[in-house]
């Protein structure tokens, strides 16, 4: 064997063939991968093959949708069959009504079909209990043996060289990247490690000290027997029923997922232990765990309790805690992971290996995958047990309908702030978060409180206590808790001189002072979005979403790897509780607390004393109100939220949620990384050109164009009851032209609001598709709510 490689890709199934393959379209040549086994002999050789596009998250979409074109091209048993989804029930109608109207927005012909029309395709199904189905006959089945072993002749041909029947034995880091590959059949030098173990992928990333949170589940369908003489049937989902069915010659295939799974060799107290021989093999049949889904079988296609079985595949198959992929560059430089397919690789595995050879190739992936990047993965996950609760609950929830709002309830809570008691005893409702629990409203404030609720969906999670909340922010004060909000330090000799380089603002400014700022990648894409502070020369604290913190910090130690840079970059979130304080009475409020001068300007900071607590005070705001954002030490934070609601309490201070904060950022138009941003859109596009200091170099500053054809436009629709919630379509002039990117209802502004990319100005007129039905509305000037922005200062 060589003894180096630039690029060593581990696992030979059809993720780690799909990497190859693409690498080398790129014009990687130096690479090599390594199989255990033989080809295909992880879980890809019984995978069912299904191949279905449309997700709920764009990118995943437009990844499967870059499957199929490959797959045309292959010479892999592709068969353009069509896919049926069916609703047993009026909820999962509204669904897929919700679903088709996403499928616009990709350019998917997804499309609803009648009962009669859906017996037609499949005249296997028994229609009794259908209320709808949607088509889309673009979606497909593949051999995915076939798929394999056809993406790695093409990986040969392009130079790249395949190694079955060595195992990977160890993994040398250095000086925080990975160097060696250490196997049975000798070493190899390297400067790139792509882990495509699947099921084996947490076992590879543990020999370089990385936790890569996946539990192998066992997943079991059946093959029947021939017993029709049907030709081209369509897959066929029953979500309701927890099962879906292909085509096999004149039989079918049978699977879903069952109410009570079945974990392999993880526990609540160890991390997985698969058998060092488990190559090529399957599990025992578990037929006692297949019967609900057998059952379920026979209501919809009847001659299932007649015909029969073939076989029974059980075979084991990568979960990740949230159902999504597993992708990107771990925290050890050079590292890549690309894994956890949750049983729709096959689906993705184009998508897939065309995002890594990018990413890894390029520094940086083409399209926004945070959904699937390992670094949404936060420390929590080191956990066998809190991973194995969250993999377990995910995957038997597989076919529920993800209501907004809906709560995942496994491993809770785990993260809590210093008040959690507090919020619990004042009827605080919860939602979580990257692991903490966070108040979404308190119930109690729903009490003689009234609100428009939104129809259908939108409604579905909503309470007269967020309207509550919103207006006494509005007319007196609101006290939020935002412990959870991420908090980085990055100090040293060279803090200044690298936060200048990542950020598009200018941030090494007085000390004191706060700056808004994006970090962009070298397409001038946002890939962070947070203030920072700075605190002294060579210290500056950056907070950011809750739900970002890993990403960021990931970003910036990358950068600062990069180079070179006499930094330390630390995660300082648990060390710092903090409460949001705003409204038109909060300077009234908080002078009651503390000596010290309140009068310092907006996007400054000071150290003050509020009751008896030493607090960290910045005057920022996210919902557009007077106010600031309190820190200080965990310890105190009881202390501080208590002195905090004493004082605001008699002059109509109400404590709220992220719910009502969300609505008032909408009335304000303040953007949120992860729906309005992310690393396909500027600051230019986002409307946030304020932030770009042309003046400086940074990262991504030669890929700005500052005049760009789209931009986010705020739009109003004309039914304030009709409530968008994101990938909606939107279309002018009947055209499909964008989606939504985040939507809610304003309770100042009294409308529906909703943000889209559009090529249009203010006073144009649009339509909206809101659970199947167009809305008429309006692109406006933002923000809707205090534009002057008078009520800041």
């Amino acid at each position: 064997m060589s003894d180096s490689a630039r690029i060593v890709i581990i696992g030979g199934g059809v993720g780690g063939a799909s990497v190859a393959y693409h690498l080398t379209r790129l014009g990687e040549r130096d690479v090599v991968l390594l199989e255990r086994d033989e080809l295909t002999s992880g879980s890809t050789f019984h995978s069912a093959g299904l191949v279905g596009q449309l997700r709920a998250d764009p990118t995943l979409t437009r990844m499967n949708q870059y499957s199929v074109e490959l797959y045309r091209t292959l010479d892999a048993g592709w068969t353009e069959c069509g896919g049926i989804k069916l609703a047993s029930t009026p909820e999962r109608m509204a669904e897929i009504r919700r679903q088709i109207g996403w499928a616009r927005t990709f350019g998917l012909p997804l499309e609803e079909i009648s009962v009669a029309e859906a017996v037609e395709l499949f005249p296997l199904m028994n229609p009794e209990g259908v209320v709808g189905a949607a088509y889309l006959p673009t979606d497909g089945q593949i051999d995915p043996s076939r798929l394999c072993y056809e993406l790695a002749a093409k990986a040969r041909q392009g130079g790249a060289r395949i190694r079955t029947r060595t195992r990977v034995l160890g993994l040398d880091v250095t000086g925080g990247r990975v160097t060696r590959v250490r196997t049975d059949q000798g070493d190899i030098d390297c400067e790139i490690v792509v882990n495509c173990g699947g099921m084996f992928a947490a076992e590879l990333g543990r020999m370089a000290g990385v936790r890569i949170p996946i539990v192998p589940m066992s997943h079991q369908y059946v093959v029947t027997e021939g017993f029709h003489e049907h030709t081209g049937l369509p897959t066929l989902r029953d979500p309701d029923l927890l099962v879906y069915y292909r085509q096999e010659v004149s039989g079918l295939v049978m699977g879903g997922y069952e109410r009570t799974c079945a974990p392999w060799t993880a526990d609540r107290t160890s991390y997985d232990a698969i058998p060092a021989d488990f190559n090529g093999r399957l599990l025992a049949e578990d037929w006692p765990r297949l019967e609900e889904i057998s059952d379920n079988s026979r209501i919809r296609v009847p001659a299932m309790g007649d015909v029969g079985i073939r076989k029974l595949i059980n075979g084991p198959e990568a979960f990740t805690p949230d159902n999504e992929f597993c992708l990107g560059e771990t925290e050890v430089g050079g590292f890549y992971v690309a894994a956890g397919f949750c049983a729709h690789g096959i689906a993705g595995a184009g998508g897939i290996g065309k995002v890594m050879a990018e990413w890894i190739v390029e520094g940086e992936p083409s399209m926004d995958v945070w959904h699937m990047d390992i670094r949404r993965f936060g420390r929590q996950y080191r956990s066998p047990s809190y991973t194995l609760a969250r993999a377990v609950e995910n995957y038997e929830t597989y076919y529920d309908i993800r209501y907004p709002g809906d709560e995942r309830s496994a491993g809770r809570p785990l993260r809590v702030s210093p008040v959690y008691g507090w919020h619990a005893a004042h009827g605080a409702v919860f939602g979580e978060k990257a692991g903490w629990e966070r108040v979404n409203h308190y119930e109690r404030n729903a009490e003689g409180a009234d609100g428009q609720r939104p129809r259908g969906w939108a409604g579905r999670n909503f309470s007269p206590a967020i309207a509550a909340e919103h207006r006494a922010t509005r007319s007196a004060a609101g006290l939020f808790d935002e412990s959870s909000f991420a908090k980085i330090e990055v100090t040293g000799p060279d803090a200044a001189s690298l936060l200048e380089w990542v950020c598009d603002n200018r941030v090494a400014r007085e000390v004191g002072a706060v700056t808004y700022t994006q970090a962009l990648n070298r397409r001038g894409g946002i890939e962070c979005d947070f203030t920072v502070t700075r605190r002294a020369e060579r210290e500056f604290l950056i907070v950011t979403g809750t739900a970002f913190g890993s990403h960021d910090l990931g970003w910036l130690r990358k950068q600062a790897r990069l180079r070179g840079a006499d930094v330390r970059v630390a995660d300082v979130t648990g060390q710092y509780a903090c409460f949001g304080l705003w409204g038109p009475r909060a300077r009234d409020i908080l002078s009651t607390l503390t000596p010290d001068p309140l009068e310092f300007p907006f996007l400054t900071s000071r150290e003050l004393t509020v009751g008896d607590v030493p607090v960290l005070a910045l005057r920022v705001t996210f919902v557009g109100e007077l106010g600031w954002e309190l820190y200080c030490s965990s310890e105190y934070g009881l202390a501080l939220w208590q002195a905090l609601w004493r004082a605001g309490e008699p002059q109509g201070m109400l404590a709220g949620g992220y719910k009502a904060i969300d609505s008032l950022r909408l009335e304000k138009g303040y953007r949120v990384w992860g729906a309005d941003l992310g690393p396909e859109t500027t600051p230019y596009e986002a409307g946030l050109g304020f932030c770009v200091k042309r003046d400086k170099d940074f990262l991504g500053k030669d890929a700005l164009d500052p005049h760009p054809a789209r931009r986010l436009r705020c739009l109003t629709l004309g039914d304030p009851a009709a409530v968008a919630l994101g990938n909606e379509p939107v279309r002018i002039d009947g055209q499909v032209v964008a989606r939504v990117t985040s939507g809610g209802y304003g309770h100042t502004v009294a409308s529906s609001i909703a943000y889209a990319y559009l090529e249009a100005e203010p006073g144009t007129k649009v339509e909206v598709e809101v659970e199947g039905a167009w809305v008429a509305g309006s692109v406006v000037s933002d923000p809707l709510y205090d534009p002057a922005g008078e009520r800041l200062r």
